[in-house]
Parts: C-alpha cells; structure tokens; sequence
C-alpha cells in the first residue's frame, strides 16, 4: 500500500567529534528524537566538507583527527518536530539547522 503526505524535512548538520557531556551530539539527537515519538531519524556521515570557520574536514587517509561532517535527518508533522527544536537550541553550540516542506511517500505492506 502507497500513502502520500505532506511532512517537514529537518536537517541538523554537526561534526562528528561534537559531543556533550561525554556524549556523541549525534546521538543524543537521535535518543532525543525516539523519545519524543518522532517517526525516525538517520546519521549521514559526509567523506569531506567544510563549515563556518572554513575549515575543510576530509576523510584521506593517514589524518589523524578526521573530524567528519555528520547530517541528522527527521522527517515528521510541523508540530511534531517543534518539540525538537527547544532540545537542539539547548544541545548544538555550532552547527545548521535547516526545515524544508517535504512530500512523504510511506510503503505499507498490505497484511490481510
């Protein structure tokens, strides 16, 4: 079964060596995420890029401290992902938080 919807798209992109309070910041995001109820979220994990402080991030070898650029994505309702939003102004100190309207196509397996 195929049902469409309309959703937000929210992309939170962080460093892979951002943390807090010991804590990898990507995961505290996701834990975040799945105890609000949100429908789900995914760590992309980036090969090279670069940020603010232009500083480029790549993963060559023979790097010591590779430093990756890590996307959070979360695809859920507006009002679902505003319960989100206090805990990333809390949480990350240096990033991008970016919302996009997105349409949603969910696959159901048809169980009869």
């Amino acid at each position: 079964m195929k049902l469409s919807e309309n959703g937000v798209l929210v992309r939170i992109f962080i460093s892979e060596n951002d943390t807090l309070e010991g804590k990898a910041l990507y995961e505290l995001i996701v834990l975040k995420a799945k105890e609000i109820g949100l429908a789900g979220a995914t760590v992309f994990r980036g090969v090279m890029g670069f940020g603010y402080h232009s500083k480029m991030h790549t993963s060559k070898i023979l790097r010591l401290s590779e430093e990756l650029p890590l996307v959070v994505e979360i695809i859920d309702s507006r009002e679902n992902l505003a319960k989100l939003l206090p805990f990333l102004d809390e949480t990350v100190k240096e990033g991008l938080v970016t919302m996009e309207n997105v349409e949603v196509i969910k696959y159901r397996e048809n169980k009869k």
